[in-house]
C-alpha cells in the first residue's frame, strides 16, 4: 500500500493514533503528529511512497508536536522528537514539514552507519550514479531536481549512502528540498513538478519541497553504481563550464563533506579510494539549467 492509496481520513488517524509507517529506501521511519499542515505535506509529497503495517518494525520513532511547559504558550511552535528526545530548538508552527525533512535527515546521518554517508545529491540513469556533492549555496539540490524532471532517477537530494559491501548507491528517493530563488527557477524549468507550499523565514529562507517522481519511489530497492563525481558550483548568467577535477581532490572534499567518514576508519578510507577511481570526476560551473542539464546528461 502507497500513502496515497490511505485516504486523507487514515493518514490522519495513523499519524495522530499509533503512527504512520513510511518507508524510504531502505528505512521505514513512524511518523506521529496532530499537526493538519504536516498530515497534508505528507499526503502531497509521500503520495507514492510505501507504507508499512501498523505496529511493524520501525528504524526511527519521530513525533512532531508543540513543546511542552511554558514555551507552548509563547507562541505557536513545534519541536521534532526522536525516540522521544529532541535534537533540536522548536521552530515556528508554520515550519513543522521542513523541520520532518531536516529531522529524518538527521536520523539517517546520525544512526545509518552501515552505509559511508556523503553530503550530496545523487541521480541515476541506466544504472549509473552520478554524485554532487557541495556546501549549502553551491546549487547542487536545484541541479538534482532540473536532472530528475528531464529524466534521471533520483536517489537523494542530500545524502549518498555507500554500501560497504558492494560499493553501491543505495536510493532513498524523498522530497527535494528547495531554497530561496530555486523555488522559482524549478517552477518555471519543471511547470509540471510538485512543489508544497513555500515556507519563509526559517534560518535557510524560503523553503519550498518537490515531490520525487513515482517511478523513483518504486525504484527504492534498486542501488546504482557510481560513475561520475560533479562537484558543481552555480554562477549566475555563466555557461556550462566542465572541467576535470584530480581524483585527489575530489577524494578530500568528499572525505571532507562525510557524515561518518571516521567511523568507518581502514574501511572507510579503502571505499572512498574505490568510489573516486571508479568514477570520473570534474568541477561545474553553471548559471542555466536548460544547457546545465543537457551538459551532464551528455557525459559518457
Amino acid at each position: 500500500m502507497i500513502i496515497a492509496q490511505l485516504g486523507k481520513k487514515e493518514l490522519v488517524r495513523r499519524l495522530a493514533g499509533p503512527g504512520l509507517e513510511l518507508r524510504t529506501g531502505p528505512v521505514v521511519t513512524r511518523i506521529q503528529s496532530r499537526l493538519p499542515a504536516l498530515a497534508a505535506g505528507i499526503a502531497l509529497l509521500y503520495a507514492d511512497h510505501p507504507v508499512e503495517e501498523p505496529e511493524g518494525f520501525a528504524d526511527f520513532h519521530v513525533r512532531i508536536a508543540p513543546p511542552r511547559g511554558l514555551r507552548r504558550w509563547l507562541k505557536a511552535q513545534v519541536v521534532f522528537q526522536s525516540d522521544g528526545s529532541p535534537p533540536f530548538h522548536p521552530l515556528p508552527a508554520g515550519q513543522a514539514f521542513p523541520m520532518l525533512e531536516w529531522g529524518l535527515n538527521w536520523c539517517v546521518a546520525s544512526h545509518c552507519h552501515q552505509y559511508l554517508i556523503l553530503h550530496a545529491a545523487v541521480v541515476e540513469r541506466s544504472g549509473d550514479a552520478l554524485l554532487l556533492p557541495g556546501p549549502p549555496g553551491s546549487g547542487k539540490s536545484t541541479l538534482c531536481a532540473a536532472l530528475v524532471s528531464r529524466g534521471w532517477r533520483l536517489l537523494s537530494d542530500e545524502l549518498a549512502l555507500i554500501d560497504p559491501a558492494t560499493g553501491s548507491i543505495a536510493a532513498l528517493a524523498r522530497p527535494v528540498s528547495l531554497k530561496n530563488a530555486s523555488i522559482d527557477a524549478i517552477r518555471r524549468f519543471s511547470p509540471d513538478g510538485v512543489l508544497g507550499p513555500a515556507v519563509h523565514d526559517t534560518l535557510k529562507g524560503s523553503v519550498a519541497h518537490l515531490k520525487p517522481p513515482r517511478d523513483s519511489v518504486r525504484r527504492g530497492a534498486v542501488p546504482a553504481r557510481p560513475r561520475w563525481v560533479v562537484m558543481p558550483r552555480y554562477e549566475e548568467a555563466s555557461t556550462p563550464r566542465l572541467a576535470p577535477l584530480p581524483r585527489a581532490r575530489a577524494f578530500m572534499r568528499l572525505a571532507d563533506g562525510a557524515f561518518n567518514y571516521h567511523m568507518h576508519s581502514r574501511k572507510g578510507f579503502e571505499m572512498l579510494v574505490n568510489l573516486v577511481e571508479a568514477c570520473s570526476c570534474y568541477e561545474f560551473g553553471y548559471g542555466e539549467l536548460e544547457s546545465a542539464t543537457k551538459t551532464l546528461s551528455n557525459l559518457g
